[in-house]
């Protein structure tokens, strides 16, 4: 089975990352097949909503810490992972997503560009940035205080507090919580409901909802930029290395 699965169902287009071995960490090349997806589905009217889940017991673990070894010795973020960010806040078509288990670093970052957020009651939200000497990214240092108030948002993404299923809807990241065993069923047919709109009305009502997309599309390349500043840092090279030997 490929790393990424895409699936049409109907009028909505499913994105399941699909590395359980490896609690889904995004390596560059699933980066690259997520965006991808994603693009084609905005050229295509007969997909009206897109739908990322994962595995049962976990959605994301984040990135691929060995590519973020790799980016560390380079000095670069590698261009899959700026392009899917884009990819993801320029989308145009409606994004659900079915969250299960640990929703970790980018895990829980896309989530903030998606219009419905449906988890398990056993999800949780983590975002380890700075722990590892490294930065917030996807826009979310914009939107995140935003959505959640300052004081919230500073827990989540500079402390790396986690959050609970329940605790993340009433922060207003998360729509429902449902069983695990509900999930797919639940996020699916969310899904068709947006699906089953006027999609015109959708778009436009979504735009205006958002706001300006040029905004968190700077906010990415600064993020990115100060991402990559860290990555190259003594800070990060000494908190990766000991995370590292820690697992080993």
């Amino acid at each position: 089975m490929p790393d990424i699965v895409i699936s049409n169902e109907g009028p909505v287009r499913k994105i399941r990352m699909n590395r359980p071995e490896k609690k889904n960490a995004l390596t560059l090349a699933m980066y690259e097949t997520m965006a991808a997806a994603i693009e084609d589905a905005g050229t295509q009217p007969s997909v009206r909503c897109l739908l990322l889940a994962g595995a049962p017991d976990v959605f994301c673990a984040g990135n691929d810490l060995n590519d973020f070894v790799a980016m560390a010795r380079s000095g670069a973020l590698g261009a899959s992972i700026v392009r899917f960010l884009h990819v993801l806040a320029r989308c145009e078509k409606p994004l659900v997503a079915a969250v299960s288990g640990a929703a970790v670093g980018i895990g829980t970052t896309m989530l903030l560009h998606c219009d419905q957020v449906i988890a398990s009651d056993n999800a949780v939200l983590l975002t380890p940035f700075v722990s590892l000497g490294l930065l917030p990214e996807a826009g979310s240092s914009l939107i995140a205080p935003r959505l959640l108030g300052h004081a919230r948002a500073f827990s989540l993404l500079v402390m790396g507090k986690p959050l609970s299923a329940t605790d993340a809807r009433a922060a207003g990241i998360v729509n429902a919580v449902v069983p695990a065993a509900e999930l797919d069923a639940q996020s699916l047919a969310t899904a068709r409901d947006i699906a089953a709109l006027p999609p015109e009305s959708v778009a436009t009502a979504r735009r205006l909802m958002r706001g300006s997309v040029e905004e968190v599309a700077a906010r990415i390349d600064e993020e990115v930029e100060a991402f990559r500043i860290r990555l190259a840092s003594p800070e990060a090279k000494a908190a990766l290395a000991a995370f590292l030997n820690r697992k080993r």
